[in-house]
């Protein structure tokens, strides 16, 4: 395999996750009675431009269908998150009547929804259908296409060039990281930002955090390999922040190369801290199967524990990072009989590999759980505060990533 961005030969592995169906694929319970297909989950390190990446076995179309199940708005801290970010960066871009926001991953209309509320014209591109028809009930405008070159040029002679082009949680998401960006640089406006959020390697790493690892996940991103991907297709990266988000994310801020914005020093700061770290040294990716190997251990103790002495244990959130978890670790019903989820998509089927249920919340009270274990733990205290009915009847929670905490 070569690497998506620079074409180097690849040969580091950085984790190998064996074998397991795509992350959101549920199964409805006629599912459960035909072959499920499995494909290898293996992430790779390119030592030319540093972009890990996961080895190509499926194509994209087949991961994001059209009853793609994950909707942004089922979180309300990730709804906070969005409102937050559309006020700052109106601010901070002066963004007005007469500008243009165009998201790319706008899933349901999650973030453009308070775009619209501020008088601010906008455009939203998902490719599939599920979240896009969710974003239309809103009066968001969307394009339902996967981006690229091509669709940015075209969009900037349809619309216009766009002032901001807001990308959240979707460069790790796109096969071809040259291809996205190139169409990013396409439509962006001549003194127009980028901004894009991505889960931090950084925090992937020193916090083993392997669940974040799925086949939908084309790239784990660091702002060396982005700040390189960028300037090759003729953008700048001139500000970064680190965000809680996902167990720790950056946005990244970008321009056109001679775009009139200064660099802000925050960049070579965190350039200078990923080198440090070791990021354009394969020694840095060394130890991190050892990491999952300890963690998936960690929770079959914990799991058969529970079982011997005849207590509850439901888990919370049919996440796709909860998904790579179970199926590494070999989690299924005898073990952990249900998983709820507040996301109507996804209750009443059934967790791919692991066929676990997938139920309501209200459900999961119910069945009075002794132990709560939360599979997103990026949310875990909006879950612990959604579910403290449990406490009532001495229920605990518990996450294992990225070590196992029962509190």
């Amino acid at each position: 395999m070569k690497c998506r961005h620079c074409q180097t030969e690849l040969h580091d592995t950085f984790i190998d996750l064996g074998f397991s169906p795509p992350s959101n694929a549920y199964l409805r319970a006629e599912d459960l009675q035909r072959p499920e297909t499995y494909y290898p989950l293996k992430v790779m390190v390119c030592r030319q431009c540093w972009l890990v990446q996961t080895e190509d076995y499926t194509h994209y179309d087949q991961l994001f269908a059209t009853d793609y199940a994950y909707f942004s708005s089922t979180s309300s801290t990730w709804l906070k998150h969005a409102s937050g970010y559309v006020d700052m960066i109106a601010a901070r871009l002066n963004l007005g009547a007469k500008s243009l926001v165009v998201e790319l991953a706008a899933n349901d209309g999650y973030l453009l929804q308070y775009v619209q509320q501020k008088g601010i014209p906008c455009l939203g591109v998902e490719p599939t259908k599920s979240t896009a028809d969710a974003a239309r009930e809103k009066g968001i405008p969307i394009v339902e296409e996967f981006f690229g070159v091509a669709l940015g040029q075209r969009l900037r002679q349809s619309h216009g060039a766009a002032d901001l082009i807001a990308a959240n949680n979707v460069l790790a998401h796109v096969p071809d990281i040259n291809d996205f960006v190139g169409g990013m640089a396409a439509l962006l406006a001549p003194q127009g930002t980028v901004t894009v959020e991505c889960p931090h390697l950084l925090n992937l790493i020193g916090q083993s955090q392997f669940d974040t690892i799925y086949h939908e996940h084309f790239s784990y991103l660091s702002l060396v390999a982005v700040e390189r991907v960028m300037r090759a297709q003729g953008l700048r990266v001139y500000d970064v922040e680190e965000l809680p988000t996902h167990g720790g994310s950056l946005r990244i801020y970008a321009c056109h190369l001679d775009a009139a914005l200064a660099t802000a020093p925050a960049v070579p700061a965190m350039l200078a801290r990923e080198r440090a770290f070791g990021l354009e040294s394969i020694d840095a990716y060394a130890g991190f199967q050892r990491k999952a190997e300890e963690i998936k251990a960690g929770l079959l103790e914990f799991l058969l524990v529970q079982k011997r002495a005849g207590k509850k244990v439901l888990a919370y959130g049919a996440a796709a990072k909860g998904n790579t978890l179970l199926n590494y670790s070999g989690v299924h019903p005898d073990l952990l009989p249900l998983v709820a989820d507040a996301a109507p998509s996804k209750q009443d089927k059934y967790m791919p590999g692991s066929h676990i249920p997938i139920v309501s919340p209200a459900r999961l009270l119910q069945e009075k759980p002794d132990v709560v274990l939360i599979l997103p733990w990026n949310i875990k205290d909006e879950v612990a505060q959604q579910l403290a009915e449990i406490r009532g009847w001495g229920g605990r929670f518990a996450i294992a990533v990225p070590q196992l905490q029962v509190w």
